[in-house]
């Protein structure tokens, strides 16, 4: 039997971003949403010039710290589905050489509300959907490496799922520092 992959992959796209993230983002309050459970949370922190910054270290301490719903909601809107939306579909003038995992593609501040939060994710989980909606079949079973930033070329459908467990090593690089570290996940 051969898999539809847009149908597949797009059915278990909305059907979680409808009945399991989406719902439970409504009336999310500023307090909620920088809330921090336990000592030591990773979050959304001002740096130097008094942007927010999202708090990171490369490799991940063992074991990670526990994080704000600020830090995950970046993770998700940012690094899950902006940058991969970027550095696969565009736009990316000027960065070609641009990864899915290179933070030159998110110029934009981080979310400082709850509400600019919801509405910054709204936009990327929009951005990725359509794009991967719009693949054609070709377009899916092409390679999508090198964006994919050393990781085997593979083809697009398995990626489109965002999935970031790889059975082989993978390079971990530092967005401010260029540094890298070979990994396994």
């Amino acid at each position: 039997m051969t898999e539809n992959w847009p149908v597949a992959i797009l059915g278990q796209l909305e059907f979680y971003w409808d009945f399991h993230l989406r719902p439970r983002l409504e009336g999310l309050t500023d307090d909620e949403y920088f809330w921090e459970p336990v000592d030591g949370c990773w979050s959304l922190r001002p740096g130097p010039d008094g942007s927010l910054r999202m708090e990171q270290e490369y490799p991940a301490p063992e074991p990670p710290p526990f994080t704000t719903i600020a830090w995950r909601m970046t993770h998700i809107s940012r690094d899950i589905f902006g940058i991969r939306a970027r550095a696969l579909f565009g736009p990316h003038e000027g960065l070609d050489d641009a990864d899915m995992f290179d933070q030159r593609l998110w110029p934009e501040p981080l979310p400082a509300t709850a509400a600019d939060a919801v509405a910054t994710l709204e936009r990327a989980y929009t951005h990725w959907h359509d794009a991967v909606a719009a693949l054609t079949p070709a377009q899916f079973a092409a390679p999508s490496a090198p964006k994919q930033a050393n990781t085997p070329p593979t083809p697009s459908a398995p990626s489109s799922s965002t999935s970031t467990a790889r059975p082989w090593p993978t390079e971990q690089r530092s967005p401010s520092s260029g540094t890298s570290t070979a990994t396994s996940t």
